[in-house]
């Protein structure tokens, strides 16, 4: 079991998360799953033992690139990569301190503060859950599963024979390069393609997607569902912009698994 202590975890959320542990008298979950959604994961085989956060206020550090190259800010990628990393393991300690097998419908968000212009904070958030039936839900670092899936779709993946390993993602903070003047009014009025503009956005998505698959490739994965690649400009202006990867890494919950076709139902006709 994770040691929450040295996470960080406060004493509060430790006495609450005693509240819900399976076989205490009066104990009740919490869940921000909606109605349709509880009941799904219910028919899945999982029930919710209560809801699970971490979160990590994370000074962003400055970094000066080029104004006229496209370069990664890689102490930005670091900060970003790291804050969202402390957060989720500390939801994930959570959930290991009630005996969960996995977090369904996390929530991974960011809040900049107003008491400071470099302070973020870093919440990720779900509802822990236990299978019915026992098993090693775990992935192979000993971790719950974690999954940002829907009720419904964590619903489909649990019939079709496959099981959520963890979220994966990948950050890249890139520094997109000013265009010279003299280029610029070159092309007003013209439909042109930016070629220093679409490299640096290729460049960048590919680096979110690279460090996101590499993370389901640590876990055995054998895929990534679910996948979004957002562009998140933040406080760092117009020609600074974090690309980020995020999905669920799944695994077949048999080593003989395989998806039943569907039957083709044909029409009644008359004889």
């Amino acid at each position: 079991m994770t040691d929450t202590t040295s996470l960080g975890i406060p004493e509060d959320a430790m006495r609450r998360l005693a509240e819900m542990r399976p076989g205490q008298p009066g104990g009740l979950f919490t869940s921000d799953l909606s109605v349709n959604e509880f009941l799904l994961v219910r028919e899945a085989g999982f029930r919710p033992l209560g809801l699970v956060l971490g979160s990590s206020i994370y000074h962003v550090g400055l970094q000066v690139g080029r104004w006229s190259q496209n370069m990664e800010l890689q102490t930005l990628s670091q900060a970003m990569y790291q804050a969202r990393e402390l957060a989720m393991t500390r939801m994930e300690a959570e959930a290991d301190a009630i005996g969960a097998d996995g977090i369904v419908g996390v929530r991974l968000e960011i809040e900049f503060k107003e008491f400071g212009n470099d302070l973020a904070e870093f919440i990720a958030v779900g509802t822990a859950v236990k299978a019915d039936d026992e098993g090693n839900w775990r992935n192979n670092q000993g971790h719950p599963f974690t999954s940002d899936l829907s009720g419904q779709d964590f619903w489909t993946l649990i019939q079709a024979g496959y099981g959520p390993l963890g979220m994966v993602m990948g950050s890249c903070v890139y520094h997109i390069a000013h265009q010279g003047a003299f280029r610029a009014m070159g092309n007003v009025g013209r439909n042109v393609e930016i070629p220093q503009f679409t490299e640096a956005l290729y460049d960048a998505r590919e680096l979110a997607m690279s460090r996101m698959q590499a993370e389901a490739e640590q876990l055995k994965a054998e895929g990534i569902v679910g996948v979004q690649l957002r562009s998140l400009a933040h406080r760092w202006g117009g020609h600074t912009t974090e690309f980020f990867a995020i999905g669920t890494a799944v695994r077949p919950l048999r080593a003989d698994h395989v998806i039943a076709k569907p039957q083709l139902v044909l029409p009644l006709t008359d004889s």
